[in-house]
């Protein structure tokens, strides 16, 4: 029996580890944490000093229960998840609940930490243990505790005011308006034309370009030609001044040798990764989302089967902002570099990289293999495709940011075009390789001196003349700033100081997720919901999204982690000002102003208004309005299209629906159209949403009869008893199964079986629990109903001069009525919507805890 009980988080990593510790040790996995806040509101409660609330999931309960046994029987307890505040979380949860059920009594605890899983490092950890770190358990706690505040508190005001199941995030939300607002830079970015020169040249028998550098004595700028007028007027007299300095065989002229420097810079070798930059370069060279990239990092992490060594950790810890590197991994890394690059590439001492981050000292190491020797090439029997590309750019990058600067050789020419204008060309070589032979950064977008690298120029000399061929002119238009990418939008947020390493890729997944964004030739683009959450948040609670404040609070919140202060009085410095604002917005937001609504004029047809909103089903066009005595008309918006960017004429053409299909086999017709609630196909009485995939403009007959087939199949499967003529009914519902007579409406009890109901037993839950049906179109049906007799009324009062004062007082009579009867429906509105609401609260209250995202 082990005398040792080892706990570290995921089942693979329980595995390696337990070969490298032997028969001493159990070694259990705890599937990450294994217990959160109660998911409900009051998990936190700031009345009460900020008490928290823990439970343990129920997915965990099997694995607590383990864990507590085996606990039972050990001496001592080794905590090893991993070293950052999280795993430092997860541990002390897991003593918390041993020591609730009393099994620590007598028991030696130890925390022990290793930024790699290797034989060596493993047992170096549980040689060295330590005390759990408070510090870094209340920064999580306090990070915990705040997210849950703001979620708790923030969601149902968005629910009442922009719409159904939104959320707002302490973290997200920032991130979410750095994509919305770089949206609308785009679309109020306005294109500037300007025109460049270049001249085509030649020297000894190698041709080249040159820039224009030198305008009519002026440094030639960006926006000096601005039209093709002046541009090509331009272009004339650099090519006048040209031909007057000489002319050569199939040349226009001749461009004089004025100055030719030539310069040797260093270009040195990019840190070893840490989270965000290894996220950056595995979006932009391999193509991975941040998600797949940490998933494949974690595996890397926790080890491979490498065939007779077993299963290996092949990289250090994922989650890090620490570039610094271990002295055994510069030992090592020296030592690769020498065996199979020489020499020549080994520097006389190793690099020493400085970590920006305050709190790098939690996580230790940069990203590295956890062996340099182990090259790429000699893994690849036991790695799929992904996990080898991406050990691959770890290895290089660590191997290359241990070798030599790379020497690039430059040379800048200025050329003469008569006495007033000059062109420049420039061309950089490599000299020498250095880590370029392993390794280069990538960029999102390149500059001039890229353009110009790997260019090599012909040997010119001051004075000489050199041909010129031509002098293009060349139109361009200004580009709005790129939306942002994976790659970009980590390196945003870590700049701003936004989120931590464990974090950019939940918070990436959140907003696609939610579908606040969405990824378009794989660069973000916010959605209409998206939009409509960020401008509420932006305009309201300003603060919360502020970019610095955001930061500031993501530096206390590290504060709490190194020590230097406390966690709850900081949540009490966010938690007044907050529910404040909260509360007082809940009084003053206008819903229709929230959502984003956009007049766009008038329907030329009826002359009604035209405008577009976010709704219940998502972004719709809308003609008339519901003050109007006839009721306005609906048709949702394509996908692509936007309520913040479609014009007139483009909300006009979705109601150019419906439009036939043709018919079906019985000679009804099929039709297609877009509702309030999305677009459909029609038959008779049926109607079949579209799914998100079909295009209503491009769907055919044979799709529109499957789509009408599937719904008639589903109302079928939807009735599991009729009685009566099908005057009352058992049916199945979006919320479990119930009874109808069309009036009144009954939940069939949880344990009850549908099908054994009979007439009878329907009608007896119909009695004692039943409710008003809801009936779709009823209050439509009303409106037309009573529009129906004021025409009526108006037409005998035309023919009946005579009865004017009966029907005036009929009528004043009716409308008194109708208006105790719409305030009747007003309350019942708001009971019912308070009811909805209440309802959409206790259904968040009853969903499971979410573990804390570790990817």
């Amino acid at each position: 029996m082990a005398k040792n009980l080892l706990i570290v988080e995921s089942p693979a990593k329980a595995k390696t580890i337990n070969k490298y510790l032997g028969k001493d040790f159990d070694v259990l996995a705890s599937y990450g944490h294994i217990r959160d806040l109660v998911a409900k509101e009051g998990a936190v409660d700031p009345d009460h000093d900020f008490a928290m609330r823990y439970e343990v999931d129920s997915d965990s309960e099997k694995r607590v229960d383990a864990i507590a046994r085996a606990a039972a029987k050990a001496d001592a307890l080794f905590l090893a998840t991993d070293l950052d505040r999280e795993g430092e979380s997860i541990s002390w949860h897991i003593v918390e609940v041993l020591r609730e059920r009393g099994l620590l009594d007598g028991k030696q605890l130890h925390r022990v930490v290793f930024s790699e899983i290797t034989p060596k490092a493993i047992r170096e950890a549980v040689a060295n243990p330590r005390d759990i770190s408070m510090d870094l358990v209340n920064a999580q706690q306090a990070r915990r505790a705040l997210d849950h505040l703001v979620g708790f508190t923030l969601s149902p005001l968005l629910w009442r005011k922009v719409g159904p199941r939104l959320s707002a995030g302490r973290v997200q939300s920032p991130a979410l308006r750095m994509i919305v607002e770089r949206e609308e830079e785009i679309e109020a970015f306005v294109p500037r034309e300007y025109w460049t020169m270049e001249a085509r040249l030649s020297q000894g028998g190698q041709r080249f370009n040159a820039r224009l550098l030198k305008l009519a004595g002026k440094k030639f700028e960006q926006f000096d030609l601005t039209n093709a007028t002046d541009a090509h007027a331009a272009q004339a007299k650099l090519q006048a001044a040209a031909a007057a300095q000489g002319r050569a065989d199939d040349a226009i002229g001749l461009l004089k040798v004025m100055e030719v420097q030539r310069k040797q810079r260093q270009r040195k070798p990019a840190p070893p990764f840490i989270t965000s930059t290894l996220q950056q370069e595995a979006a932009r060279k391999l193509g991975f989302s941040t998600s797949r990239t940490m998933r494949l990092a974690q595996q890397l992490y926790e080890g491979i089967a490498i065939g007779d060594e077993g299963v290996q950790g092949l990289i250090t810890y994922m989650r890090t902002d620490s570039t610094s590197l271990s002295n055994d991994a510069l030992t090592e890394l020296r030592e690769a570099i020498l065996q199979q690059y020489g020499a020549d590439l080994l520097p006389g001492a190793a690099q020493v990289y400085r970590t920006k981050s305050k709190n790098a000292q939690e996580a230790h190491e940069a990203i590295r293999p956890t062996s340099a020797l182990r090259r790429p090439e000699s893994l690849r029997p036991y790695l799929s495709d992904e996990q080898l590309k991406l050990y691959e750019l770890v290895w290089k990058r660590t191997i290359a940011c241990q070798m030599k600067p790379a020497l690039l050789d430059t040379v800048s020419v200025d050329m003469a075009c008569g006495p007033d204008n000059a062109f420049r060309a420039t061309g950089t070589t490599v000299a020498f390789p250095g880590f370029l032979t392993v390794y280069e950064e990538g960029k999102d977008s390149k500059g001039e001196e890229d353009e110009d690298e790997g260019r090599r120029l012909p040997v010119l000399r001051e004075g000489e003349l050199v041909p010129c061929h031509a002098i293009e002119a060349g139109q361009h238009f200004t580009e709005p700033p790129p939306r942002y990418s994976e790659a970009s939008l980590v390196k945003a947020l870590e700049e701003y100081g936004i989120g931590r390493p464990s974090t950019y890729a939940s918070i990436i997944q959140t907003l696609t997720g939610r579908e606040y964004v969405y990824l378009d030739n794989r660069r973000f683009r916010p959605t209409d919901v998206g939009r409509a959450v960020a401008k509420f948040l932006s305009g309201h609670f300003d603060r919360y999204v502020d970019y610095e404040f955001t930061a500031r609070l993501e530096d206390e919140l590290d504060a709490i982690s190194r020590g230097e202060e406390d966690w709850k009085p900081l949540l009490a410095r966010f938690w007044k000002p907050f529910k404040s604002r909260v509360e007082e917005k809940a009084e003053t937001v206008d819903r229709a102003e929230a959502t984003g609504a956009r007049v766009l004029g008038v329907d030329p047809r009826s002359g009604r208004q035209v405008s577009v909103r976010l709704g219940r089903y998502g972004p719709f066009a809308q003609i008339g309005q519901r003050e109007e005595e006839e009721p306005p008309k609906f048709a949702s918006l394509r996908p692509g299209q936007s309520i913040h960017t479609i014009e007139l004429a483009e909300a006009l053409d979705l109601f150019r629906l419906p439009r036939s299909l043709g018919t079906d086999g019985d000679g009804t017709e099929i039709t297609v159209g877009i509702g309030r609630f999305g677009p459909f196909v029609k038959r008779g009485s049926t109607y079949a949403s579209l799914t998100k995939t079909d295009d209503p403009y491009e769907i055919d007959l044979a799709r529109g009869l499957e789509l009408l087939r599937l719904k008639e199949e589903a109302l079928a499967n939807r009735i599991i008893a009729s009685f009566d003529d099908g005057r009352v009914q058992v049916l199945r519902g979006r919320f479990g199964p119930y009874v109808t007579n069309g009036e009144l409406m009954a939940s069939l009890p949880k344990n009850a079986e549908p099908e054994s109901y009979d007439l009878a037993a329907a009608e007896a839950l119909l009695a004692e629990k039943g409710k008003p049906a809801k009936r779709r179109g009823a209050a439509k049906k009303a409106a037309k109903k009573t529009a129906t007799r004021k025409t009526a009324g108006a037409t005998a009062d035309a023919k009946a001069p005579a009865k004017k004062a009966t029907k005036k007082a009929a009528a004043k009579k009716a409308t008194k009525k109708t208006a105790t009867k719409k305030s009747t429906a007003g309350a019942a509105a708001k009971k019912t919507a308070a009811k909805s609401t209440t309802a959409r609260t206790s259904a968040a209250k009853k969903a499971p805890a979410k573990k804390a995202a570790r990817d």
